[in-house]
């Protein structure tokens, strides 16, 4: 029997392995890398089901236009020539409205709670793995009055959607960070969220995805695809043709190249983002957002990973090191005792998260394919949303129905 290739060696892509080989279905993982490094190794490894709001949220083009002028800023799209980058951009604006977000945010919040309950799921079933899985929730902390606003009504928007939120004042962030002084008005706490290390979870996923058999052809670039009206029968590569049964794309910020060859359209950025790990002194014990400055800070005991910025970039991994210096200086803006050290250059992670213009992931059959499934455009939850994503993809493709409704998520949406 000819195997599932799933193009896309990510961790949706893995994900999807996980549970196709689960039903006992031949897999072959196919990627241009060789899987040392990639989006899914070293972001902050955050799972967020709070984080119901997409990213393309009303209040993101007043603050875009603004953080534009930054090289530094949390969010930026460097102006050019590609009509790609100007197609999403339209759509991006388009979706960016109330309507489109309260249709989005119960989309987002099932397929977030379905994640978290299939991590508790995955620590169980694998005990040997060392995650540094951590249910302490997540602290979205604040300097300014402005933000404090709008945190503070997210938390009554979070409870309203059957979600539990804390607001804490100053008292009560001493009492979660009693070794180091944490320089915010207040923050909103999120008891449900949770985070892990993502490298270990990937490292961990590869070795165990190899002894249960899924064959990986890494450093192996997708060329095209042949096909027939309704179905793809083979993945061209490189080092030659590869027959398969069915075709799954979790290809990441590529995902929207691969769709071009197939012939349906698939509007995709890369949003880049940069991380680099600290030794924790003093140290810091929750992990936080600092929401001025969209910092993510995620604590492993004696090191913790400090992450951010959402660059839009389409797929180039060049590091712009002022973005790296935004995040490095927000660090001693509400951590003044924190003792950070400017990493150097061979030390600083870079990813390209996939966002799709409506900051709703795709998920589901391609459009006019029998045969061909999709799995990308999670922007920056990939890692708390591929659990998830790889259930669903695995019931799509056994026939089965599926977990959740995933109506929100149609892949042909912009066909």
């Amino acid at each position: 029997m000819k195997p599932t290739l799933i193009v896309g060696g990510g961790i949706v892509g893995l994900f999807t392995a996980y549970f196709l080989q689960k039903e006992g279905v031949e897999v072959t993982v196919i990627d241009k890398t060789d899987l040392s490094q990639n989006c899914s190794t070293g972001n902050a490894g955050m799972i967020v089901p709070s984080h119901i709001i997409p990213l393309a949220a009303p209040g993101m083009i007043s603050k875009g236009i603004s953080w534009m002028f930054s090289s530094k800023s949390p969010f930026y799209i460097h102006p050019r020539l590609d009509y790609k980058l100007a197609r999403w951009c339209m759509l991006f604006f388009k979706n960016a409205n109330e309507k489109q977000v309260e249709k989005a945010i119960p989309h987002l919040k099932n397929l977030s709670l379905l994640s978290k309950a299939l991590y508790l799921t995955f620590k169980a079933e694998h005990p040997e793995a060392t995650l540094a899985l951590q249910e302490k929730g997540l602290m979205m902390a604040y300097q300014t009055e402005a933000i404090e606003k709008e945190e503070t009504e997210f938390a009554f928007l979070a409870r309203k959607h059957g979600l539990e939120a804390e607001v804490l004042g100053p008292s009560e962030l001493k009492e979660i960070e009693p070794n180091i002084k944490l320089n915010a008005r207040g923050a909103v706490l999120f008891p449900g969220d949770a985070h892990l290390d993502p490298g270990a979870l990937y490292g961990f996923l590869k070795t165990y995805l190899k002894e249960k058999g899924v064959t990986f052809l890494t450093e192996s670039e997708v060329k095209g695809f042949e096909k027939t009206a309704t179905q793809v029968t083979a993945v061209i590569t490189k080092e030659g043709r590869l027959s398969c049964e069915k075709v799954i794309l979790c290809g990441g910020s590529w995902s929207g190249e691969l769709a071009d060859m197939l012939g349906f359209s698939l509007p995709m950025m890369g949003g880049k983002g940069y991380s680099f790990i600290q030794k924790n002194n003093p140290e810091i014990k929750q992990a936080t957002i600092l929401t001025e400055q969209k910092v993510a800070v995620s604590p492993y005991g004696e090191t913790i990973r400090f992450g951010g910025t959402m660059e839009i970039t389409g797929t180039s991994q060049k590091v712009n090191i002022n973005r790296v210096k935004g995040i490095f200086e927000s660090i001693n803006q509400y951590y003044p005792e924190f003792e950070a050290k400017f990493p150097e250059t061979d030390k600083i992670w870079k990813g390209l998260r996939p966002c799709s213009p409506d900051g709703l992931p795709y998920i589901g059959f391609a459009p006019n394919y029998t045969n061909v499934l999709v799995g990308s455009g999670h922007s920056m939850m990939g890692v708390s949303l591929a659990p998830a994503t790889g259930k669903l993809l695995a019931e799509l493709h056994e026939q089965k129905d599926t977990s959740l409704k995933i109506n929100g998520f149609e892949v042909g949406r912009y066909s």
